[in-house]
């Protein structure tokens, strides 16, 4: 008895004792399957990947604890899934076919550690030959090919299926829709990356600052974003391209997986250079330390070093796991970051209204770069990293280009400091309860109370008239290149204007004077002639780019263009339902909201009704209510490099398009003439002379256009 109530007693306790760590099975299920919906299909990513990876490591322990718990849903058995789902929060996509695969997409196992590359090397068979490759940073994608036709472009999905993107694929111009060689299999499929390169995402997320709009935090979430896009013209302006490294069918060419790519790129497909066969660790751990720099040199984003073993036969050999392959494993590059001492935090205001904390850093150099500031986003994000003044910061590129704070070691005092202190235009400001370092309840800049919408993280102010920041940026919005585009009338230049108090609206700019302009420092009769011809230049500006140069909080520059299509003038679109804006594509109701809410505000109407006066294009012409003008350009893809005297380069996009035309961005076999100006891209020029494709001057494209 005595001996059966001690065995009872030891049970309980070790169920005690297991209890938390099932709990945290549980719990890390949980919070991986939200992670991987908003990585994959959000695009929206809460954790870094090596948060990530290790939490995986830790549930995978756990499983193997209790495989009592075992569950063929748990993230540790399937690979994350990118399939478009209908109203799913957030996204705006048309709903893609999906499509079975031919062949399961799974996912690489992987690690950050030398050490454990070194032991997976030597457990394979000897004198195995091992295909490293660069791990690109993109979105995956399976092409089908029969008769040398491209037929399918899916994402990998959940690796049984994924979504059909084919439409938005044929924009990218290193993919090639048709092969026309007598060698190739009847059917095959190529796996590889759609990438958006790093010139590519910088300008997006410019753009995308320049709205105000959330940022992407790296160029995969662009790129995943921009592959499900409604419209393959929005798609074909970001500029994707895609790398592509693996070759899979029947009958197919060769017996080593190397041969195989380096078939594909004889058949036109684009393979990377930075391919080596090793045969040996030493051979691998060179490739990886070699790379670990030399990436920082690529026109595109990396974040590891694949290893493959070469042989096919071998590859069978090895087989599968539930979801990832045996024969090939990813060693990930470690994020660069430092730690250093946050100075102090200060507060910028857009022209929305929007308030961000912004770091001050200690200077440090990550990624060759000097980094002195970083964004702290809103007052969610400083909270949950409770960081103030006087802390030491980690620091790290996301991407390896944003610089971000990632978490704080034990505040180290800096005795320059008091704690918790704050920019000095702040000290008589009241700040939040709650907060260790405080965030401003009043606007930093004209001391308006600010406001919080509901379900934004963002705090504004809504002193949109007289808060010094939003005045002067909605300025510099109106005149910027792809709104009103005039010239002469700089951030500097619009700060001058403000303060002597000629500027206080965009209206006030067609009120300007010769004598006014020329009286100011560092301008004169001359700077205020061309200032001034510039401003009458504006008043022929079409339609929909005046309507994106309102500035109407959320209506960027190719939703303006759907707007103003739908709408032909600001009379139909003051009257417009928001059932009716939201029947837009690219229009939801919080952009709907936003546009009605302007025609509400009676000194906006005041603006426009003066800018009407002033003679700005408030309707669209009949010719730009014409979708296709003609067909002269169906079927080319036309690249436009340099600078333009009879029309600026968005309106000879517009050409292009008007005439059935596709605006490319980069040069390849595909492009059918680069309509060239003056100071054309050198590399442009380069490319084009190798491959053989025509330059058009300016007069010969007009006179193309115009033939009978």
């Amino acid at each position: 008895m005595t001996k059966y109530k001690v065995q009872r007693c030891k049970v309980d306790l070790f169920s005690e004792i297991e209890e938390p760590e099932r709990e945290e099975l549980k719990a890390l299920r949980r919070e991986l399957e939200e992670a991987n919906y908003k990585y994959y299909v959000l695009n929206m990513p809460t954790l870094s990947d090596r948060e990530f990876d290790e939490k995986m490591r830790r549930l995978q322990d756990l499983e193997a604890m209790f495989p009592d718990m075992y569950d063929p849903k748990s993230p540790t058995q399937h690979v994350g899934s990118d399939l478009q789902r209908d109203n799913v929060q957030g996204t705006k996509g048309k709903n893609f076919e999906q499509v079975k695969h031919k062949y399961p997409m799974l996912s690489l196992a992987n690690t950050y550690s030398r050490e454990e590359i070194e032991e997976w090397v030597r457990k394979l068979p000897q004198d195995v030959e091992i295909v490293c490759e660069l791990k690109y940073d993109g979105l995956s994608i399976s092409l089908w090919y029969e008769k040398g036709r491209l037929v399918r472009a899916l994402t990998r999905g959940d690796g049984q299926q994924g979504d059909d993107v084919i439409d938005n694929i044929r924009t990218i111009p290193s993919i090639p829709w048709r092969i026309e060689r007598n060698d190739i299999p009847d059917s095959f499929e190529l796996r590889g990356e759609v990438l958006l390169p790093w010139e590519r995402f910088e300008a997006l997320n410019k753009e995308r600052e320049e709205q105000e709009e959330p940022l992407f935090a790296n160029p995969r979430n662009a790129a995943s974003g921009t592959l499900k896009l409604q419209d393959p013209r929005e798609v074909a302006r970001r500029g994707l391209d895609a790398y592509l490294y693996y070759m899979i069918g029947e009958d197919l060419p060769g017996t080593t997986h190397f041969e195989r790519l380096e078939t594909a790129k004889e058949w036109g497909f684009h393979i990377s250079d930075a391919i080596q066969v090793c045969h040996s660790v030493d051979e691998v751990m060179a490739y990886i330390a070699y790379w670990d720099t030399e990436r920082k040199n690529l026109p595109v984003a990396t974040d590891g070093i694949v290893l493959k073993v070469n042989n096919l036969a071998q590859q069978d050999e090895l087989g599968y796991t539930a979801k990832t392959p045996r024969w090939a494993i990813a060693y990930k590059f470690p994020a660069e970051k430092q730690l250093t001492l946050l100075k102090e935090i200060t507060y910028q205001v857009g022209r929305t209204g929007v308030v961000t904390p912004v770091a001050n850093l200690e200077p440090i150099q990550l990624s060759g770069t000097i980094v002195q500031r970083a964004t702290l986003h809103n007052e969610d994000f400083i909270r949950s990293l409770d960081i103030r003044p006087g802390d030491r910061v980690w620091v790290e590129k996301g991407g390896e280009i944003i610089p971000k704070i990632t978490g704080k070691e034990e505040p180290t005092p800096d005795p320059s400091l008091k704690g918790g202190e704050l920019d000095s235009r702040q000290d008589t400001l009241p700040l939040r309860e709650g907060l260790g370092v405080g965030f401003p309840t009043h606007c930093p800049e004209c001391g308006a109370e600010l406001v919080r919408v509901e379900g934004e993280a963002a705090w504004r102010c809504p002193n949109e008239a007289g808060c010094p920041p939003q005045i002067k940026g909605k300025i510099e919005h109106f005149v910027s290149r792809k709104a009103m585009n005039i010239d002469g009338l700089g951030e500097e230049t619009i700060d001058l204007f403000y303060q002597k108090g000629l500027l206080h609206n965009i209206a006030d700019i067609y009120d300007l004077r010769l004598e006014d302009i020329a009286a100011q420092e560092r301008l004169g009769e001359k700077s205020a002639q061309n200032m001034l011809a510039g401003i009458e230049a504006s008043k022929q500006v079409p339609w929909s780019r005046v309507l994106f140069a309102l500035g109407i909080r959320m209506v960027g520059e190719t939703t303006a263009k759907k707007i103003a299509k739908r709408f032909t003038s600001i009379d139909t679109l003051q009257w417009a339902t928001a059932e009716q804006l939201c029947a837009i594509e690219d229009v939801g109701p919080q952009i709907a909201e936003n546009i009605m809410r302007y025609f509400e505000d009676i000194r906006n109407l005041e603006i426009l009704a003066r800018l009407r006066e002033a003679g700005l294009q408030m309707e669209a012409a009949v010719s730009d209510q014409l979708s296709v003008v003609s067909d002269k350009l169906a079927g080319m893809s036309i690249v436009i490099s340099g600078t333009f005297s009879h029309h600026s380069r968005d309106e000879y996009k517009a050409l292009i398009e008007a005439h059935g035309g596709k605006n490319v961005g980069s040069v390849s076999k595909k492009t059918s003439f680069i309509l060239a100006g003056e100071n054309m891209g050198p590399e442009k020029r380069k490319k084009a002379e190798e491959l053989g494709i025509r330059l058009l001057s300016e007069d010969e494209f007009l006179e193309l256009i115009v033939e009978s």
